[in-house]
């Protein structure tokens, strides 16, 4: 019985449009042949450097999770990346400090912002990568 309910409810969620979630842009964690695949497809891309400490990075994450969750984004590719404790990538990518946003179309770098925390800004940032 709960096997059931439990295809009649998925099967209810798809029809009405999906899974909670789907079509999102979800942030992972950098990796390096997901990055390249991504940037092979042509796809939007973007890199968040960030720190668990850092009250900018923080205000920054409500801001790309609404924008994520817009379709206009629902192809951006979104890594990120810990300041302190991946700091080989964070070298790799030329950031100075955290709170760093670098957006990509495909394999080309577009566009990137420090310490940025308007939503206005943050927007006109990831429609570079479009």
């Amino acid at each position: 019985m709960t096997t059931r309910r439990h295809v009649l409810v998925l099967a209810a969620a798809l029809m009405a449009g999906g899974l909670p979630g789907a079509g999102q842009a979800a942030p992972v964690a950098f990796d390096p042949a997901a990055f390249a695949a991504a940037q092979a497809e042509g796809r939007p891309i973007l890199v968040q450097i960030s720190a668990p400490w850092c009250p900018i990075c923080r205000a920054q994450k409500p801001i790309l999770a609404t924008f994520s969750a817009d379709p206009r984004f629902k192809n951006l590719a979104i890594f990120t990346i810990d300041f302190d404790s991946q700091r080989d990538l964070v070298r790799r990518f030329g950031a100075q400090m955290q709170s760093t946003l670098i957006v990509y179309k495909g394999a080309t770098e577009v566009a990137r912002s420090v310490g940025e925390t308007q939503a206005e800004w943050i927007e006109q940032l990831l429609e570079k990568a479009l």
